[in-house]
């Protein structure tokens, strides 16, 4: 697919200005309190209908239509904007990031955007020179293409931080670097056994740890570092959101969330302080399901409130391919650190199929990590067996990453309404993917990574998320990606499998009433229509009237929620 020619839009959107016709007002107010004229409306209506004029009282939307029908709206108190043919879109929606935890993790020792292993270790040593007073240096966002293997070793960091535990994590989130202090702390030596479902890096010849610990060993460090408070929780939570509004997204899925920061958020929903709805999904490991549900569905009823709702488990079927954690129906290409591997698969089918089944029984929805092919099949059954145990409802379960989806059930989003949940910004051949996805899988498989414009195709529904922090959050640069398939600054040539390119539209509606349909507020926002919530954004130029490759380009100047402006860009004086 590919970028509507500006020629044939022209086209459909004068056909939309003449067979649209004003929106009609509610009864309980006449006057708007603000009015935005003389824009570029694409309201991600049922029909995709373009407008001039958005009228706003209360919150809500009033009116939307010609700048001509606005004008019985307009009463002596209302603010009129001339936008001066500036695109206006509903606020966005990230379906899957860890705004609080990636914000508390950016407050640490930084290493994120960090290019070279000679950046990282300057970065550390001036932290660890500036914080003398911390007792661990914590904090992280390293690139694991930048180590051999994945795996940054314990000397280099004992250089660096000699004097006490250090425990950074990488950019994922599915490995974490430890100096010799931190593994002491935890008590990680050559004789710990392998913790289910991670892995501690050991040296070649020996079982002495190098210094990373991926997945579920990663627990073992974190269970004697530090903790953080739930003030520190409350501040990130409200410091996160400021950032997340900046970039015109008013809705989030936080992808994992335990009790300590579901107690953040319902003190900022309950002191009105939350700009964007904030779904939370619950996390749910191997093993302790069943002794949580009880626990989980007592959460579920003490945390929803306004804005937050606490209604969605979170399952991590596998890891990822980086360190070969994901898990694949073929082994990856055999190497001396891990041959004839397929990967791990956190959970057995039957314990998979039986915690689905039963969460799905009790309501919630089901939020699911899936990177490999094998992973994501799994998953599928898992929701298979629930939908025959429970039969039919509206449930709008979601599986988020879907790197490499096997050709056989990629129909299988459509024919069981299970939701595709994509990160679109890592649809480029970026060096995870040249340098170790592409090397691990092999040709054959490399040429079915993220199948985006398949899954539109296919009919399934599609949304989008950024996974922040492990990539940016600003879905401006994932929508341009998601457009061109190759980075933001690269040319053409590096498009990374072109067939599956979306359209301006598709991944519009992903980033809008798509995500607003999963979060189940389809009737109150994730467009623009009369009576709906006025989260709306306003942008300095028109994505449809500027080639692909400038989309990352565009800023935000405007963000409204529920009426309430929300982020003004510093330099927007309208």
């Amino acid at each position: 697919m590919r970028f509507h020619p500006l020629p044939a839009l022209i086209l459909l959107i004068s056909l939309a200005f003449l067979s649209s016709p004003c929106r009609a007002t509610s009864a309980e107010q006449t006057h708007a309190d603000l009015i935005l004229d003389n824009a570029f409306i694409y309201t991600m209506d049922g029909a995709r209908s373009i407008a001039q004029c958005i009228a706003i009282a209360n919150g809500k939307i009033l009116f939307v239509g010609s700048n001509a029908g606005a004008a019985s709206f307009a009463g002596p108190m209302t603010r009129i904007v001339d936008l001066s043919g500036k695109m206006v879109l509903p606020g966005f929606h990230d379906c899957h990031a860890h705004p609080a935890t990636s914000y508390l993790e950016q407050q640490g020792c930084d290493l994120a955007d960090l290019e070279t292993k000679e950046q990282i270790f300057k970065t550390i040593s001036t932290y660890v020179q500036e914080h003398p007073e911390k007792k661990w240096i914590t904090g992280g966002g390293w690139q694991s293409p930048i180590f051999p293997e994945a795996a940054p070793n314990k000397e280099d960091l004992d250089r660096l931080v000699p004097d006490r535990p250090a425990m950074l994590s990488s950019q994922d989130g599915h490995s974490v670097w430890l100096n010799s202090a931190a593994l002491k702390a935890a008590g990680i030596n050559a004789d710990t056994p392998e913790p289910l479902n991670g892995r501690i890096e050991r040296k070649e010849n020996s079982n002495e740890p190098t210094g990373t610990l991926r997945e579920a060993a990663i627990k073992l460090a974190k269970a004697v570092a530090p903790k953080a408070s739930q003030a520190d929780y409350r501040e990130a939570a409200l410091a996160a959101q400021s950032e997340f509004n900046k970039f015109g997204i008013v809705s989030v899925q936080d992808a994992c969330v335990d009790e300590p920061l579901l107690k953040a958020y319902a003190d900022l929903d309950d002191n009105n302080l939350l700009t964007m709805r904030v779904q939370a999904s619950l996390l749910v490991e191997p093993g302790d399901a069943d002794a949580r549900v009880e626990e989980i569905k007592k959460w579920r009823a003490k945390y929803n409130g306004n804005l937050l709702k606490g209604n969605s488990v979170k399952l991590f079927c596998d890891g990822v391919i980086e360190t070969k954690t994901a898990a694949w129906l073929e082994p990856y290409i055999s190497d001396k650190r891990a041959p004839s591997t397929s990967g791990i698969l956190n959970f057995p089918q039957n314990v998979l199929n039986a915690i689905v089944t039963r969460f799905d029984a009790e309501g919630f929805q089901v939020h699911i990590h899936a990177i490999g092919d094998a992973a994501i099949r799994s998953a599928l059954d898992a929701h298979n067996e629930a939908q025959t145990a429970n039969g039919w409802r509206d449930r709008r379960h979601h599986i988020a990453h879907l790197q490499l989806i096997h050709p056989q059930d990629l129909p299988r989003f459509r024919d069981m309404n299970i939701i595709a949940n994509y990160q679109p910004f890592w649809a480029f051949r970026d060096k995870y993917i040249s340098e170790q996805t592409e090397p691990q899988l092999g040709p054959v498989r490399s040429r079915r990574l993220y199948q985006i414009g398949s899954m539109f195709a296919s009919g399934a529904l599609v949304v989008a998320g950024s996974d922040w922090n492990v990539t940016t959050q600003n879905p401006l640069d994932a929508i341009q990606v998601a457009v061109t398939r190759c980075g933001l600054d690269k040319p053409a040539t590096t498009v990374m499998m072109p067939d599956e390119r979306v359209s301006l539209p598709q991944i519009l509606a992903a980033y809008t009433i798509n995500g607003a349909f999963l979060a189940r507020n389809e009737k109150e926002t994730g467009s623009l229509e009369v009576g709906k919530s006025a989260d709306i954004i306003v942008l300095d130029r028109n994505l449809f009237s500027i080639p692909a490759a400038q989309i990352h380009k565009t800023k935000v100047l405007l963000t409204l929620f529920r009426g309430r402006e929300v982020y003004r860009e510093p330099n927007y004086t309208n």
